[in-house]
């Protein structure tokens, strides 16, 4: 059903914090760091007055318990104004998309004029815990009153139960690591090992070259590290030397020996924040500002998480184009999510079947193909990286840049999350 496009809700700018690798030079920062430091660097990109921002909305996905609203905390820290509510959001790899659109909503009824949204996550800081029988043991010793209480505190417990549980990347629902999903999406759709690996060495190539011309350097705030002061300027997970044949001597990640996700066409663990301005168009030319992009239409999916996990951007991006009455060809610029090279390929196919348009999407036909010179022309996911909380906003700002580089009319932005979900957002060149 054709749905009315949203109005008069426009993008000014964003920006992001160079992504890193966990463990790497941002591992002494937590995810309220890195919010922090994406806030600043857009309100000074921008030339932002603190007051016009009327509320502030982050994704996160590994909540620190310390700043468990981690939008509000690092608000306090950016510099924008104290009287501004802030809150944080979380649906895994869309976390920054769902900031954005409650964002949307609330310009959209008129309680806000100004938003900024994004996300953040620090995957070198990961909160790791006791296990269930020890934490229970913990609570019970606050009752404790005399000695005699604590020498009984070990008793029924194992040498195991004192031991750190460290979180695993794994579906709730399967038990399944994403990874072990993507392997299993790939066989049965049919994606050879070989195209994955050129599909990841494309985004590497694509993105070392983005780098070295700039062009995502017009993304990204540079972060100066205490205490020697470093200055970060540019992503580190870059392997502009990566080639199809370099990448097909790695060995299966996740099914092994015959599974196809490699850490070579796999999205790495990875540092990082970003966030976008977000306003009624009036108020934007009040101000004075020129915006880059309108936002016109979003949706979400979900499906059956069983043998569906990664395929959340089919279904949205089908629902969206039915909504809007557009179809993929009156699309210039795609910017899709990388979680696997093989959860990509997998959605294209997917798009392209006419048997999955009938029997998945109540479609009469296929949705349609999406031309590779016109998706993630700069690299993805794959090889810029995948701070889980962030990369909705890094996605809608690269494509609003490009609809102007490349003077097209409309941007299609897609990504999946776990819990077998996804995300569509149609923008417009403003």
């Amino acid at each position: 059903m054709k749905m009315k496009a949203l109005e008069n809700i426009v993008l000014i700018d964003g920006c992001r914090t160079p992504f890193l690798k966990a463990g790497s030079q941002f591992k002494h920062l937590t995810s309220y760091d890195l919010a922090r430091l994406a806030l600043k660097g857009l309100t000074g990109k921008v030339h932002l007055d603190p007051n016009l921002v009327d509320r502030v909305i982050l994704g996160t996905v590994i909540s620190n318990l310390t700043t468990s609203n981690v939008a509000r905390g690092a608000l306090l820290g950016s510099g924008l104004s104290l009287k501004t509510p802030a809150f944080t959001v979380t649906q895994a790899c869309i976390s920054a998309n769902v900031a954005m659109t409650s964002g949307l909503e609330l310009i959209g009824s008129g309680q806000a004029q100004a938003v900024i949204a994004g996300g953040t996550e620090s995957m070198s800081d990961i909160p790791i815990r006791y296990r269930k029988k020890f934490r229970l043991k913990l609570i019970e010793s606050q009752k404790y009153r005399k000695l005699g209480d604590w020498l009984t505190f070990f008793k029924g417990l194992r040498f195991s139960d004192v031991l750190p549980e460290i979180p695993s990347i794994t579906e709730f629902s399967t038990g399944r690591t994403m990874g072990e999903d993507c392997d299993r999406l790939a066989a049965r759709i049919g994606v050879a090992r070989v195209d994955q690996d050129i599909f990841a060495a494309r985004s590497h190539q694509m993105a070392a070259q983005a780098t070295e011309t700039g062009i995502l350097g017009q993304e990204i705030e540079p972060v100066r590290l205490p205490s020697k002061f470093e200055t970060i300027d540019r992503d580190n997970g870059i392997r502009g030397d990566s080639t199809c044949e370099s990448l097909a001597r790695l060995k299966p990640a996740f099914v092994k020996p015959y599974g196809t996700i490699t850490a070579g066409n796999a999205s790495f663990l990875t540092d990082g924040a970003a966030a976008v301005l977000l306003m009624n168009e009036g108020t934007a030319r009040e101000k004075g500002y020129t915006p880059k992009a309108w936002i016109r239409h979003y949706t979400y999916s979900a499906c059956n998480p069983e043998d569906e996990l990664l395929l959340g951007p089919a279904y949205a991006i089908s629902q969206i184009l039915e909504q809007s009455g557009l179809s993929l060809a009156d699309m210039d610029v795609f910017e899709f999510h990388e979680a696997f090279a093989g959860q990509v390929l997998a959605n294209l196919k997917c798009l392209e079947s006419a048997d999955f348009g009938k029997e998945q999407l109540n479609r009469n036909t296929a949705v349609g193909s999406i031309p590779m010179e016109k998706l993630n022309i700069h690299g993805g996911s794959l090889s810029l990286g995948h701070p889980f909380g962030a990369t909705g906003a890094r996605l809608a700002l690269t494509a609003a840049n490009r609809l102007h580089r490349e003077n097209g009319k409309y941007a299609l932005v897609a990504a999946c999350a776990a819990g077998a979900m996804g995300h569509a957002m149609i923008m417009e060149r403003y």
